[in-house]
């Protein structure tokens, strides 16, 4: 199966470096480049891409922006957004997540990390950088925030308390593995129990899935480190 990618960012000849590195793999190829956030919009919806590789920072509509209109948009359920920016800040993070972005990279990460992070958000996974520390991301997402939670307090309810269990822990930025080793499960039914818990929730993705957790108080951010 072939993951379909999209760039979205206003340099050409990054671009163009991308679209070497990408089409040079077996399992993907890419089907468009957009100069900014609504050319990205617009090609997601002509291109119907599996990954968009985002930047931030471009001219007009800026990533951040596209990025909401992209993950607010039915028809683009099975798009997911990977940011990719040289500001990686806390906040930059926190603003990705809440508008729906799958995954954060800073620019300056290596050509087989790259290539791994669009397969591992391709697969329904969340992505963050070793800059985008748990403390700080908890903290941020915390904060208030315009708009209404991803989803209401009153479909925790519908979790059962394991699904409740796997999905504490995948907050807790932990992986299937992860978790699976300290519930002594297989990774095969906590890939089910997130499944089921994102269904449930309304989530699109493990990344939306942790946005949720914090802002319905189902984790408890990490004290401030001062």
């Amino acid at each position: 199966m072939t993951i379909r990618v999209l760039l979205a960012d206003d340099q050409p000849l990054l671009r163009g470096t991308f679209r070497l590195l990408i089409d040079s793999c077996e399992d993907m190829e890419v089907v468009g480049e957009a100069a900014d956030g609504q050319e990205a919009v617009e090609l997601s919806r002509s291109r119907q891409p599996d990954i968009i590789l985002m930047d931030i920072r471009m001219p007009g509509t800026d990533g951040l922006a596209a990025t909401a209109a992209i993950c607010d948009d039915p028809d683009l359920a099975g798009t997911r957004v990977l940011i990719l920016t040289m500001f990686e800040t806390e906040e930059y993070v926190a603003q990705a997540l809440r508008v729906g972005a799958s995954g954060f990279l800073g620019k300056y990460v290596t050509t087989d990390t790259l290539l791994a992070g669009i397969r591992t958000v391709a697969a329904g996974e969340a992505l963050l950088s070793p800059g985008a520390t748990q403390a700080l991301i908890t903290r941020f997402l915390t904060t208030p925030a315009s708009g209404p939670p991803l989803a209401p307090i009153e479909r925790l309810r519908d979790l059962t308390p394991r699904e409740q269990e796997v999905t504490v822990l995948a907050a807790q930025g932990k992986s299937n593995n992860d978790i699976a080793q300290e519930l002594v499960l297989s990774v095969l039914t906590v890939r089910t129990h997130v499944q089921r818990a994102m269904t449930k929730l309304g989530a699109r993705d493990r990344a939306q899935l942790v946005v949720i957790a914090y802002q319905n108080g189902l984790v408890h951010p990490y004290p401030p480190r001062f």
